[in-house]
């Protein structure tokens, strides 16, 4: 099978994909693009029978037209505008993206309870010098350094990377609330969550996490209104996407400095030295490295391989695309 892996040059050079990329080589002939625009991979996907990739370029309706011989996608993450395109052309469609779960929903629960224990503060101030020993226990321990041990904790979104943290999370014994207005009953229940309105979840938790996709209906899902009515001192951590939260709302309620926040999507990427979220002493930042770890990248190479092996073979996809999973996509 003539198969087009069209991805970031780096899948190409990184030696822990090197098995990955042998079982492929071995059984089909490969032709490898790293192109963020159709023009770049037009001519290899005329000719390929499967493509592997990640979302971008979006194969929109031309490029499959310039593609007879296509019948097998493999996507790491794909929007839902081209998902629905390529399942209503009959194309069989698979997608690795759950790939990420499990470091992003460690990433969250990291950042959790870095948050709530202070953790990064206590060792920026022990590198310079400055820390604060407590010298009359238990008078002047800061009360905002808590537990997480059965504090109230809300999870907006509660697809693969929300499950998985409500699984890390049941050690601790949190009263877990969910916010997804497309999840089934059945499926917070059987996590031990509560299904509440966003308003309710806001209400009710001292820790909020977001793990939603981004869409039309979820872009500054958490603007003014919502973060001034966050408790004093609650915690919010974005690991999902950037357009969740209202940036300039954010950087206002900050200021008010009753609110911890930890974040690891920003509207702009790299994020620029001089922007105002570096200053706020009360906001965890981390550089877009949630889902970054190798074991991700392993994970979303090689379900994509696997999928496309069973296809080849008649055999039914691990990880299927289907229309039920188009609400979890990003626009």
């Amino acid at each position: 099978m003539r198969v087009l892996v069209n991805l970031p040059a780096g899948f190409a050079t990184c030696p822990g994909l090197a098995p990955i990329w042998s079982r492929l080589r071995a059984a089909h002939d490969v032709a490898v693009r790293s192109s963020d625009d159709l023009a770049g991979i037009r001519d290899e996907l005329a000719l390929a029978s499967a493509a592997l990739m990640w979302s971008w370029p979006e194969l929109d309706a031309a490029a499959l037209d310039g593609a007879p011989s296509l019948r097998f996608l493999g996507h790491i993450d794909v929007r839902r505008r081209a998902a629905e395109l390529a399942l209503a052309r009959g194309l069989t469609v698979s997608t690795s993206r759950r790939c990420w779960a499990p470091a992003v929903a460690e990433m969250a629960l990291t950042l959790i309870l870095s948050s709530l224990r202070r953790t990064v503060d206590h060792h920026v101030a022990m590198r310079a010098g400055n820390e604060r020993w407590v010298r009359r226990f238990p008078d002047d321990i800061d009360a905002r350094e808590r537990e997480l041990t059965g504090r109230a904790v809300g999870i907006v979104g509660f697809g693969a990377v929300g499950q998985r943290l409500a699984a890390l999370l049941a050690p601790f014994s949190c009263a877990l609330s969910v916010h997804d207005p497309h999840l089934p009953p059945a499926i917070a229940a059987a996590r031990g969550a509560r299904l509440v309105g966003l308003d309710q979840l806001i209400a009710d938790c001292d820790v909020i996490v977001l793990c939603a996709a981004s869409n039309a209906g979820s872009r500054h899902l958490i603007g003014a209104r919502e973060l001034a009515a966050l408790r004093r001192d609650a915690v919010l951590v974005n690991v999902a996407r950037a357009a969740l939260v209202d940036t300039d709302a954010l950087i206002a309620r900050l200021g008010h400095g009753d609110l911890q926040a930890a974040v690891d999507v920003f509207d702009t990427e790299p994020l620029p030295a001089d922007h105002p979220l570096r200053r706020a002493p009360n906001l965890l930042m981390t550089p877009h490295r949630a889902g970054g770890a190798l074991s991700s990248v392993a994970r979303a190479f090689g379900w994509l391989v696997d999928d496309l092996e069973a296809f080849a073979a008649g055999r039914p996809l691990t990880n299927p695309l289907t229309p039920a999973a188009f609400p979890g996509l990003d626009d």
